[in-house]
C-alpha cells in the first residue's frame, strides 16, 4: 500500500489509516480480527478517540505488543485545561501506552469552539502542556461540518498544528461554498507541511428515514466499484490519507480500494465532482 509524508511529523504513513470508529460496539475477538487484517493490510497508523464507544479498550491490548508499529492518534472532546489532560490521561491507560505520537482537539465543529479550546484555561493550554510532558509528541485539531475548512483555516491562523482531520467526498464537493475553502485548505496544509487525514470519503448522503445498513452515522456507498472511484478521488487530492470508515463489514473493501488506488487526473475529478450533485450532501 501506498505511503505518504505526515506532514512536518516525518512518519510515513499508510494511504488508508485506520479508522477505530469501526470499534464502537465489538467483542475483543471481533476486534482482534480486524487487527489482524489491519496489521497484514501494512495498515501503520491508527486513529482513534474516548467517544469512539469501545474502541480504546478494544485496541489497549494490541499496543502492548504493537505499538511501534503504528503511529497513534487520540482526540479529546473536552473544552477546558483540566478535563482535558484528565481524558488524556485517561486513554493512554485504556491504550495501555505512554505516550501517544498525535493528540488532537476533536469535533471542533464551530468558531464558537474554536473560541473555547484557545480561551484561557481551555484545551489548547492542555495540548502545549502534554506535549511539553511527553505525553504527546504532536498536536492536530478535528472535526467536520459544512463549515470546517473555514473553521481550520482559522485554527491555523492561530496555532501551529501540526495536523488537520476534515471531511472530503465528491458529494460535497459538488458545493462550491464548501469545495473552495476545502482546496484552500489543502493548499495551506502543504504550504504549512501539515498532516491532513481525510474523513467521510465514502459518503452518499444522511441516512434521512432509510433503513440502517451500516454502523457508519452516514449513508456509505457499499458497493466496490463505488468506493473504488470515491477512493480515487480522495486520494488523487494533495491529502496525507483516508480514515477507514467506522464499519467492519465495510472495512475490508475501503482498504482494498486503498491498495488498489489509481490517481484521477483533473478532468477525472471534475467529472466525479459533476456526478456528485446528483446526491444530497451530508453537510448543508
Amino acid at each position: 500500500m501506498e505511503k505518504r509524508r505526515f506532514g512536518r511529523t516525518g512518519h510515513q504513513s499508510t494511504v488508508a489509516i485506520f479508522g477505530a470508529a469501526a470499534f464502537w460496539e465489538i467483542t475483543q475477538g471481533e476486534a482482534d480480527k480486524v487487527m489482524e487484517m489491519v496489521i497484514e493490510a501494512g495498515i501503520n497508523h491508527i486513529d482513534v478517540a474516548p467517544s469512539y464507544g469501545q474502541a480504546e479498550m478494544r485496541i489497549g491490548p494490541w499496543m502492548k505488543t504493537e505499538r511501534k508499529r503504528f503511529f497513534l492518534g487520540c482526540k479529546t472532546m473536552e473544552r477546558t485545561k483540566e478535563n482535558a489532560m484528565r481524558e488524556m490521561e485517561e486513554s493512554l491507560k485504556r491504550l495501555q501506552t505512554d505516550s501517544f505520537d498525535l493528540y488532537q482537539c476533536h469535533a471542533v465543529t464551530t468558531m464558537d469552539e474554536l473560541d473555547e479550546i484557545f480561551a484561557k484555561g481551555g484545551t489548547m493550554e492542555a495540548m502545549v502542556a502534554a506535549r511539553e510532558q511527553g505525553l504527546t509528541r504532536y498536536i492536530g485539531i478535528t472535526g467536520h461540518g459544512v463549515d470546517a475548512p473555514r473553521i481550520y483555516l482559522e485554527a491555523l491562523r492561530r496555532f501551529d498544528f501540526d495536523s488537520v482531520l476534515f471531511p472530503i467526498n465528491f458529494v460535497q464537493m459538488a458545493n462550491p461554498e464548501y469545495r473552495k475553502p476545502t482546496e484552500e485548505l489543502i493548499a495551506a496544509c502543504k504550504a504549512k507541511d501539515v498532516g491532513t487525514m481525510i474523513i467521510k470519503s465514502i459518503t452518499k448522503g444522511p441516512w434521512g428515514e432509510k433503513k440502517k445498513t451500516a454502523t457508519t452515522w452516514y449513508e456509505p456507498f457499499d458497493q466496490m466499484d463505488e468506493i473504488q472511484r470515491a477512493v480515487n478521488f480522495v486520494l488523487s487530492h494533495d491529502i496525507t490519507g483516508i480514515c477507514t470508515a467506522g464499519d467492519t463489514n465495510i472495512l475490508p473493501k475501503v482498504i482494498k480500494a486503498c491498495e488498489n488506488f489509481t490517481p484521477q487526473d483533473a478532468q477525472e475529478m471534475e467529472n466525479m465532482i459533476e456526478s456528485g450533485s446528483q446526491f444530497e450532501a451530508l453537510f448543508k
